[in-house]
Parts: structure tokens; sequence; C-alpha cells
């Protein structure tokens, strides 16, 4: 595919869509302290930019999955962010009708697979999605993400040496934000520079600055390119940053606030803006009437979660098992 200009629409649209996940994820928080929301909740808070970067280079029937910080991520594939709301709050109309609450986001419609609680869980899984697209004869590409926590699971190794074998359509993107939990990346290994773990498996790899879309793209449309010529797998190591705790219960005694200070400068909302700014590309009137849109619709995902109803008793005994098509099983 021919890589896409970036332009006044690009930008107009990245800022407000990052605008929206920030202020939803902030309602979100509000709502988990008035406890509307239980159980884990896991915030996006800044690391914006992987996403609507990432989101630019995908081509329709491509695939994601992630790990447990995922509340946005099927937002941005077009799943109506009403039914995420109603799905943090456990509700009936969510999009696993309040069975998966906060960590487990699906939607098969738009090829969000997850949202997973266990750590490092969804890499097999990523490279299984490719497995089965290019046994299947289908062009499509997976975007396999992770935090900079996961990559110390073993099971990465094992999946980036079978995706290499085969050369699977898959790319691996660590979320690196600076942090597993509380432990910085300094102390989990004898080196920090994580993309360089592609390196014993002759995978490409690479470390891309994480708080601009624009440089996000560029880097993941080459690697989604790669895989669907067929020429296997990349390792990107985006370097984020999360401005919020670990979860909703992190005291954050790991980190001072200058150092969150330093990185809401280069906060990405503010970079688009700022481009759209320079290039005048849109009036303050018309930026303010973008953010009063943002406001408006995440009242009205909060107002359609609170008037949905809990699940019935029924449910308990729905969506156990599932009828389907499996045209790779052969009798």
């Amino acid at each position: 595919m021919a890589k896409k200009k970036l332009t006044k629409e690009v930008y107009l649209k990245w800022f407000e869509d990052m605008l929206f996940w920030r202020k939803f994820e902030d309602m979100t928080a509000a709502l988990y302290i008035q406890q509307k929301i239980r159980g884990f909740l896991h915030l996006y808070n800044g690391q914006e930019a992987v996403l609507a970067g990432s989101l630019l280079a995908m081509e329709p029937g491509d695939k994601m999955i992630t790990a447990y910080r995922n509340h946005v991520q099927p937002i941005g594939l077009g799943v109506d962010p009403r039914k995420i709301m109603a799905e943090l709050h456990g509700k009936v109309t969510g999009t696993s009708r309040g069975k998966g609450g906060s960590m487990h986001m699906f939607s098969k419609e738009h090829n969000f697979f997850g949202g997973h609680g266990i750590v490092g869980g969804q890499i097999p899984l990523g490279a299984g999605m490719a497995f089965a697209d290019q046994y299947l004869g289908k062009s499509h590409v997976t975007l396999c993400y992770m935090g900079d926590g996961a990559v110390r699971q073993g099971s990465l190794h094992e999946t980036f040496n079978m995706a290499m074998l085969w050369k699977l359509p898959v790319v691996f993107i660590v979320e690196n934000n600076g942090y597993a939990m509380g432990t910085s990346v300094e102390r989990t290994a004898n080196h920090s520079d994580i993309y360089k773990l592609g390196l014993g498996y002759e995978m490409p790899c690479a470390p891309v600055e994480g708080m601009d879309p624009a440089v996000v793209y560029e880097s993941v449309f080459e690697a989604v390119e790669r895989a669907r010529r067929g020429d296997g797998p990349t390792f990107l190591e985006i370097r984020t940053y999360r401005y919020k705790g670990h979860s909703m219960s992190d005291a954050q005694h790991y980190r001072t606030k200058d150092e969150v200070g330093e990185y809401q400068k280069i906060d990405p909302i503010l970079t688009a803006k700022d481009m759209i700014v320079k290039k005048n590309w849109a009036s303050q009137e018309e930026l303010s009437a973008i953010e009063a849109g943002v406001k408006s619709r995440v009242a009205e995902c909060v107002q359609f979660a609170e008037d949905s109803p809990y699940p019935s008793s029924e449910e308990l005994w729905q969506h156990v098992y599932v009828e389907g098509d499996y045209p790779f099983i052969t009798e």
C-alpha cells in the first residue's frame, strides 16, 4: 500500500481522537473513585500517539491484540465507545455483556482480540493470529502490543523464534513507558535498549519516538508493509510514557512529579494541536468546538452505561461454548 500523506484531515483526526481517548480515560478514573467501576483499571494517558500512528498504518482486515491497558484501542478501531463504558460498568450492553470488564475488551467485528490480563499472554496469540492469516492465504497483518515488563517473559522468545522461522505477518510492538508496574526498565535487565532483543533472532528491530504520532506512523507503516510483503515480523520498541500510575491503586512512589512534568511538555495531544495551529489548519474557535464535542461524547457514554441494566443470572450460562466454522480443520 502507498504511504499516506500527513494531511490536515489526518492531524485533525489525530487531535480529536487522542483528546477523546484522554478524556474518556479521565472519566473512567473519576467513576472508579466513585466506585461505579470496580476491579482493576489501567489508563492509557500519555501513550495515545502509539495508537494514533499505528491505526493510520493499518488496512482493513488487519488485526490488533494487546495487554490489559486496552480501553481506547477498540474505540480507535471503530467500536462504539458507549459499549466500552458499559463494559467497564459491568453492564449487559458492554462489548462482552459485562463479563470482561476493564482488562478484557474484545470485538471480533472490528478485529480487536483483547485485552489480556496474563502478562505476555497475548504475545504467542498474536503470532498465532498471523499464522492463521498466512495459512489461509490472506494478506492481513497482526499488530501485537505488549508492555516493557512483558518482554521478560519466556513466551516472547519462543514466539520470536517461531515467527522468524515461519516469516509470520506480525509486528511486535513494546510500548515502553518506562515502568513495569513500579519497576524501572533499568532494574529488569543489564541493558535498557529493549529493541535489541530482536537481534538474537535476526528480526528487524528499532527504537521509535513514541510521543509523536507522525513518527510512530512512519515506523509502523514500514513494519506492516514488510510483513504484508511476506518478509516476516518486525520488533519495535516505541518509547512512550504514562502520566497515570500503573493502575488506580498505584501510589507512584517510584517516580517524581518533575519527571512526569517533563514528559507532559511533549504530550502527543499538544504535539498534534501545535502542528494544526502552526499550519493554520483550524482556528481557535474550531479547536474549541472539537473539545466541546469530545466532552459531550464522553458524557453520552457515561449516560448510556448508567442507564443500561446489569446482566441477569441467566447470563452465567451463555457464551460458555461457541459454535462456528473452522476452515483450517479437516476431517
